[in-house]
């Protein structure tokens, strides 16, 4: 029996079937916007902003007064957000023009094409800017290249504009998709040329971090240290970065700026150098052309300045250095990139030093030499620097040796005392060592041996007349000014030998030490010793060495008679050498002392390239800051510390006979005679190459006057349901009208 359901039914279950369906509807809806609201409003949202990170603002750098040396500014640059203006251009003009260039894909050749960012920017975006009267050349294959490498970094099209520039785009709207002000930090740095060598300077870094880069839309990267303490303490330096979100509107274009989060500063580096003694080592090295100067505290081994010339500023590296700046400081001949205090050259007379206390070392004392004008080794005659007076020194002890800075007394107790001990004494002093400071291109000079012969010179044999070559600071020895510095604290002080110190603290933004991942302080505040003479000689034979550096001042026939001080009682030893540097021979000036002699508050080493002797040229630039920094400590003296513009002379090659300064030196001394030396002079790298920003090319110059334009297109829109039923009728082409053209002068 075929029973069919009632109408009543069939409606019954119709409306349960509808129920049901609602009811899923219902719980569906419930599920998207209530259970997992908070899910999709986020990817909405993602979906209508993006995202630029913001750099990080660099913490600052400052003396020990903390008086600010390197800080940050505010520097606003036009940005071209470039896929953003690919994406707008093909919005207003169709589809974009597109390039071919050749790469390589899985290790093969292959023609791509992609957006011509050259002819979008020249048509689509020069012609509003020259409008405005805002366009400028800039470098279009480099805008080429970074579109395809660094798409998710914005491209710099103006850097460190100025207020004007920066009112007219605030005052008028650019209406360019990509288009954007930003505003960066930059380093100034406050006084110019002053410790360039010392901070040195920061660039775009080389690589971007692409895991990172791909948690934002666009990318702006931080700024890094290139050299020096910039380089050195980049990791403290650098804070964290922010983030700004910006709106997208319906079509995907950006249009504003939702919120940001602004960055975080980094901590603040304390440096061990007092910018007033800075400035009187500056001021008294600028009597040189190429030179340095290096002070510091016997009692913990902390730099109070570090001097080089000739110099740069820093300043023209930021936020990029001009090409033809580059190349101009890269031709110098006179190098003012080098840094002269961490660069290894022939020490001459001043190693004197290193080989009394090798001597010492092995109960030379009482040992007396006798000078006839010169020893003989084997087939070679070497010559006491007075031979060429015609007098000898006669017999003398370790006192009057290095009063005297007899030549043939050194050769004879350096091989009393045998190659071993002076190289043993040599790197107890630092010397052949790495300083620690981590300064860019430092080099650690050579203390040759036996050992070193055998690698460095397989075919030749360490000989007694090499032994004697190193007695005097010639041969292959090679010391830069701030090794000397450290050898003469260790005597300075009675026998400890520090570490040098540069660093003195790192400070957060609230005043705080800055900890590392263990809790512990990153800098520590104790001085660290190398190493210590009196483990191996008595106070006694120590004093003799100070007692023999002080005749070189304060008594009559010293060699270093030209830096004697009213008041004041300086000992210390002069040198003079010769050397090859990069290929052409050069005459080497140093005099290293310290003061006042009975408690020692400075040490002072000077080395001058092209100085005839170490007593009339290095001598004195070391007691002028000797005598100011004493002064200043007394209250009789005031160093203010102002810009410094780059020291260079014009001559930089020019021998040097003397230094003199007004009301300076009070004694003159016998000047001893340079010796060759048979090593080529290390000079200090210049560090990584900065952010160099190229001249404009020929696709780049921007034309005045009329500029040829991208012709906009009509929006395209979808036809309605009529439309594709019956056709559309084709528009009407309406003629382009003419670009406005600004008024000439009248």
């Amino acid at each position: 029996m075929n029973r069919r359901l009632s109408p009543r039914l069939r409606i019954q279950f119709l409306g349960l079937l509808m129920l049901l369906g609602m009811g899923a509807l219902g719980l569906r809806l419930w599920w998207i916007q209530v259970a997992h609201g908070a899910e999709w409003t986020a990817q909405i949202r993602s979906s209508s902003q993006a995202t630029v990170r913001i750099p990080s603002v660099r913490g600052e750098i400052k003396d020990r007064n903390g008086l600010t040396l390197v800080q940050n500014r505010a520097s606003y640059e036009v940005d071209f957000y470039l896929p953003e203006m690919v994406k707008g251009y093909r919005e207003r003009f169709g589809v974009p023009p597109l390039t071919e260039y050749r790469a390589v894909i899985n290790g093969m050749p292959k023609d791509q094409k992609e957006p011509d960012i050259i002819r979008i920017v020249n048509d689509g975006v020069v012609p509003r800017l020259d409008d405005l009267d805002l366009a400028r050349d800039y470098n279009a294959s480099q805008l080429q290249r970074h579109y395809r490498n660094d798409t998710e970094v914005p491209f710099s099209y103006l850097k460190d504009i100025d207020f004007p520039t920066m009112a007219k785009f605030s005052e008028h709207d650019v209406g360019l998709p990509g288009v954007d002000i930003a505003i960066k930090p930059v380093r100034p740095y406050v006084y110019g040329a002053l410790a360039a060598h010392l901070l040195g300077y920061v660039g775009a870094p080389d690589d971007i971090n692409k895991e990172e880069a791909k948690r934002f839309t666009f990318y702006q990267g931080d700024v890094e240290g290139k050299s020096n303490i910039e380089k050195a303490m980049d990791e403290f330096l650098r804070g964290r970065p922010g983030v700004r979100y910006l709106r997208r509107n319906a079509k995907g274009t950006i249009d504003g700026v939702l919120r940001e989060d602004p960055p975080k500063q980094g901590a603040n580096v304390f440096l061990t150098i007092d910018s007033r003694i800075e400035a009187i080592a500056e001021e008294a090295l600028r009597a040189v052309g190429r030179g340095a100067a290096v002070v510091v505290d016997p009692n913990n081994g902390n730099i109070l300045a570090m001097v080089s010339v000739p110099s740069f500023d820093p300043n023209t590296f930021i936020p990029s250095i001009k090409a033809k700046d580059w190349q101009a400081l890269q031709k110098d001949e006179a190098d003012p990139l080098v840094n002269r205090a961490i660069s290894a050259l022939p020490p001459g007379s001043t190693f004197k030093l290193v080989t009394a206390l090798a001597g010492l070392r092995k109960n030379l004392s009482n040992a007396r030499f006798n000078c006839s004008g010169g020893v003989s080794y084997g087939d070679h005659y070497f010559k006491c620097w007075v031979a060429e007076k015609h007098y000898t020194h006669g017999t003398v002890g370790l006192m009057d040796g290095i009063k005297v800075s007899c030549d043939a007394f050194f050769y004879q107790y350096g091989n009393a005392a045998g190659i071993q001990s002076i190289d043993a004494t040599g790197k107890m002093l630092g010397l052949g060592e790495e300083s620690g400071l981590q300064l860019t291109g430092e080099q650690v000079g050579i203390m040759p041996g036996p050992e070193w012969m055998q690698v460095h010179h397989p075919q030749e044999r360490w000989s007694q007349a090499q032994t004697a070559n190193v007695s005097i600071g010639q041969g292959y020895d090679l010391v830069s000014p701030l090794q000397l510095a450290m050898a003469y604290v260790a005597i300075a002080n009675g026998g400890v030998c520090y570490y040098p110190r540069l660093v003195d603290k790192v400070l957060n933004q609230d005043g705080s030490p800055l900890l590392d991942d263990h809790g512990k302080i990153v800098v520590s505040p104790t001085p660290r010793v190398r190493s210590d003479l009196h483990t191996e000689l008595s106070r006694e034979q120590i004093d003799l060495v100070r007692k023999g550096l002080w005749k070189v001042v304060n008594e009559d026939g010293g060699t270093g008679g030209r830096a004697r001080l009213k008041n004041v009682q300086v000992a210390g030893k002069t040198g003079t050498a010769q050397a090859t540097d990069r290929g052409h021979k050069d005459t080497i000036a140093w005099f290293a002392c310290f003061a006042p002699f009975d408690n020692p508050k400075y040490v002072v080493a000077v080395m001058v390239q092209g100085g005839e002797h170490g007593g009339s040229v290095a001598g004195p630039i070391a007691t002028r800051i000797l005598e100011r920094a004493l002064a200043m400590d007394e209250g009789n003296f005031d160093m203010t510390v102002a810009w410094l513009a780059p020291a260079h002379k014009a001559n930089p090659f020019q021998m040097i006979k003397d230094v003199n300064y007004a009301g300076g030196n009070v004694a003159s001394g016998d000047e001893e005679n340079a010796d060759a030396s048979q090593a080529d002079a290390q000079m200090a790298g210049a560090g990584s190459a900065p952010d160099v920003e190229p001249e404009a090319d020929a696709q780049g110059k921007v034309r005045r006057g009329p500029v040829a334009r991208a012709i906009p297109v009509a929006p395209q829109r979808r036809p309605n349901f009529f439309e594709r039923l019956f056709g559309a009728k084709r528009p009407v082409a309406q003629p382009t009208p003419p670009p406005a053209r600004r008024p000439g002068p009248r």
